[in-house]
């Protein structure tokens, strides 16, 4: 069972140790950055992605200071629990999450053009191509 659990005192340091794998580290900030822009950026929430009792993977979600909308800045599945599906459940608890706490009508997602196994994930969730692009990567939407 996946869960998405706060990021503590007591499991942040488990949380920095998860990694891609190493093509991958071109698609998705480290979870150390994540966590600092949660720090500066209060309106985004850092979350670990949790099967049963074991840390799988990280999410940061929350309203963008740019553009006052909100986006999924992050999500990441450690290399060791990649292909389980762990991704697509994280994603699916936070859409339900976001349209329960405060129900924007739109949700924000972008990443690396390259990235084609982020992209296949986001088209079945529902997610939209925009047509945009932002700091290089590819936009998309999901209609709540």
């Amino acid at each position: 069972m996946i869960t998405l659990k706060e990021i503590t005192p007591v499991n942040w340091h488990e949380c920095i140790h998860l990694a891609v794998k190493e093509d991958q580290k071109k698609f998705v900030a480290s979870n150390v950055y994540s966590l600092a822009q949660a720090k500066v950026y209060p309106s985004y929430t850092p979350l670990a992605i949790y099967h049963d009792d074991e840390m799988v993977g990280f999410i940061l979600y929350g309203i963008d200071p740019d553009d006052n909308q909100m986006e999924i800045a992050r999500l990441m599945i450690d290399q060791r629990y990649q292909g389980k599906g762990y991704g697509r459940a994280a994603m699916t608890q936070l859409l339900e999450i976001i349209r329960q706490d405060a129900p924007p009508s739109v949700v924000y997602i972008s990443f690396v053009p390259e990235n084609k196994n982020a992209e296949a994930l986001y088209l079945s969730l529902g997610f939209e191509h925009t047509g945009e692009i932002k700091d290089g990567e590819l936009v998309m939407k999901h209609m709540l």
